[in-house]
């Protein structure tokens, strides 16, 4: 009878009420896993925890068994279960991901920084051999940011002075720089 019983469940997914917890999680176990699994990998996107959502679902299912209201609803139970699970392991999945920690950002190599260095010595030692005023010009424009009417005041010379000097001092620096390279 209970051969016959578990054949008529796989089916209909119906489970006789006398049955036990393990007898009737047993039997939807093995009817339904399969299906249940499928359902959950389309949910989560991942066969393992779509397994471990499904074997969730049927240990609820056996400590909640007595519970039951109708056990004929067992499957139905089940597909919630499955789906609720399904909904928290990507709800954890979100906060997870929202509070990893970000990679740290690519550290240039000691190879960069030893160029770097080669360059910015090569710059400054050009901006030596420069006369005083182009050197000024260069370096309260391009260092400090400045404009030409605030290099024009701050070195006490008119515009068309620090547009003369800055170009000037551009021109050297450049015949300065290729030379060296």
């Amino acid at each position: 009878m209970t051969t016959e019983t578990l054949l008529a469940d796989r089916s209909m997914g119906a489970v006789p009420v006398g049955w036990d917890a393990d007898m009737a999680v047993t039997a939807l176990y093995s009817a339904h896993f399969r299906s249940l699994v499928r359902l959950a990998v389309l949910l989560v996107r991942d066969t393992a925890t779509a397994e471990e959502v499904v074997q969730d679902a049927f240990v609820a299912i056996h400590g909640a068994w007595r519970r039951l209201r109708d056990p004929d609803k067992a499957l139905a139970y089940l597909r919630q279960s499955v789906v609720n699970r399904s909904r928290s392991v990507l709800r954890h999945r979100a906060v997870v991901e929202k509070y990893a920690p970000k990679g740290l950002p690519d550290a240039p190599s000691a190879e960069n920084g030893a160029i770097g260095e080669l360059e910015r010595s090569a710059v400054i030692e050009a901006l030596r051999a420069l006369p005083t005023r182009q050197r000024e010009a260069l370096v309260l424009r391009y260092y400090g940011d400045l404009s030409e009417a605030e290099i024009a005041h701050a070195m006490g010379i008119s515009k068309g002075a620090v547009k003369s000097h800055t170009a000037r001092g551009m021109a050297a620096l450049r015949s300065v720089l290729e030379k060296m390279s």
